[in-house]
């Protein structure tokens, strides 16, 4: 028998190759130390920072120290099945999450896994939690209103798509229920919403859920919850996460987003407590040296893009939660020079009743007036300045000074403006209606009318405006405009002959 050498080389060649094409290689490493939810990793030279590690439990880490010898990750998820000398797998892939139109009405985890009990999420798109901000070239000025139906918001320190609105203020003051109405008020807007709830019990997460769902803001609302009992890991990459959602939106769909991150300040204490554990050394307040980038390349992620990328938007409404109003503590500045401005809530407005509890005079919007429709400049131009003049003539009366005519209207009049200001927890106000009852308290048609009166005032006044004016309201929605407020005075003075 005669053996064909060029043959049988010819088939070892095939094989070969064949062979070649389905090897793959794997770079792994040896966990040597453990705890805490980090693990310190020998033998991975070539991985990248944020890089996606795969532990033997299927868990996943996240490369964040890249030293010399080893590599520092963090656990995102249970460690406590984890072991020194357990093996760690190369990804080759940074960290992404899931994005697209499945995740909207849906409650998931930072990993964009879903936690709602509602089946597994479809989607088959992924965006990195990572993602660099959009240059100037690729940004356009903000000047489209974002309206919240909050009449303090809309009124005086408006918010423009694009913008980052810091909402600052103590722990139970209301910051979560402007956030929230915000949300509710984007239904029908064709606003896509993420709430990104970090460190908060499960409790108040459902509560937030059930909140916004019983309002119909579910259908344009995607949750992002890293409850308090989940790893200090998934807290710190839950904004980026809740932004990457954001983002396909922006930049796919090029629509207008709005993300609502509460709060920023545990975020940090969850880096804060990585950071020391992988031997960063700390600085101020203990939180290491790069914490104003940890928020800055977050927040600089909101804008409004060009046209030529689609001029979709992301507006962000970043939390941070003051100690005692310690405004001038170290996380607090830090977020204020990165946003376009704050509102700033006080707990003793809080207390007394006075809810939006908004501090008129540290509160503001770097956007101002471009972040407005007309109608609303035409009739809150001189609303702040008024309340800040109140706010000091009231300090004054109490002294027990005698007052002329001219202070004491001043007085009465601001006194209303704080009434109609006041406003129910989830129930934003079209801002067409929002400038017919400023109008009406801003030029003195409401000054005989009793405080304590005031809101019934505000409820009967807008239900006539519905049934019997409604083209003044549609003018107002449909122009953005007050073209004939003559019109609208006459309106007033006739209801106020029914009241």
């Amino acid at each position: 028998m005669r053996i064909n050498l060029e043959e049988i080389s010819g088939r070892i060649r095939e094989e070969i190759r064949g062979y070649s094409k389905n090897l793959e290689i794997d770079e792994t490493g040896t966990i040597v130390e453990l705890g805490d939810g980090i693990a310190r990793i020998y033998g991975m030279r070539g991985a990248m920072a944020m890089e996606m590690l795969e532990f033997e439990t299927g868990v996943f880490g996240l490369a964040l120290n890249l030293e010399e010898d080893s590599v520092g990750a963090v656990i995102l998820g249970n460690y406590l099945d984890l072991h020194e000398g357990g093996k760690v797998r190369r990804t080759g892939r940074v960290l992404e999450v899931p994005v697209g139109h499945e995740l909207v009405g849906r409650v998931v985890n930072p990993l964009g896994i879903p936690i709602d009990d509602k089946g597994p999420i479809a989607s088959t798109r992924t965006r990195p939690v990572e993602f660099k901000a959009p240059g100037i070239r690729d940004r356009q000025s903000v000047k489209e209103p974002l309206q919240t139906g909050v009449k303090a918001i809309d009124a005086m320190v408006p918010i423009g798509r694009g913008q980052r609105e810091l909402l600052i203020g103590d722990r139970g003051n209301g910051k979560e229920s402007l956030a929230m109405d915000a949300i509710i008020y984007q239904k029908n807007t064709g606003v896509i919403c993420v709430y990104v709830a970090i460190g908060q019990k499960a409790s108040m997460v459902a509560g937030i859920v059930e909140a916004l769902r019983s309002r119909g803001a579910m259908e344009h609302t995607i949750i992002v919850a890293a409850t308090a009992a989940e790893p200090a890991a998934l807290q710190y990459i839950a904004p980026y996460a809740g932004c990457a959602m954001a983002e396909f939106f922006m930049y796919e769909e090029h629509k207008d987003t709005l993300v609502v991150y509460d709060d920023l300040s545990r975020q940090a204490n969850a880096y804060r407590q990585l950071a020391l554990l992988l031997r960063r050394p700390p600085g101020r307040e203990a939180y290491p040296g790069d914490v104003f980038y940890l928020h800055s390349r977050l927040l600089e992620r909101a804008a409004r893009l060009s046209n030529e990328l689609g001029g979709g938007s992301l507006t962000a409404l970043p939390m941070i939660e003051t100690q005692e109003g310690e405004v001038s503590a170290y996380i607090p500045t830090n977020v204020i020079s990165i946003t376009d401005g704050q509102i700033y809530l006080r707990t003793d407005l809080y207390n007394a009743g006075i809810r939006p509890a908004i501090d008129v005079g540290l509160s503001v919007s770097r956007v101002g007036g471009n972040a407005q429709i007309k109608a609303m400049k035409q009739v809150a131009g001189s609303l702040r300045i008024d309340l800040a003049a109140y706010r000091e003539l009231e300090a004054f009366s109490q002294m027990g000074t005698e007052l002329d005519k001219a202070t004491q209207a001043q007085l009465a009049r601001g006194a209303r403006l704080v009434e109609v200001l006041k406003q129910s927890q989830y129930s934003p106000v079209p801002v067409e209606e929002q400038v017919m009852i400023l109008y009406a308290a801003t030029r003195g048609f409401m000054d005989d009318v009793p405080v304590a009166r005031v809101r019934d005032f505000e409820n009967k006044f807008l239900e006539y405006m519905r049934s019997a004016k409604p083209d003044i309201l549609a003018g107002i929605r449909n122009l953005g405009t007050l073209s004939e407020p003559e019109v609208l005075s006459e309106a007033i003075n006739a209801f106020k002959k029914t009241f």
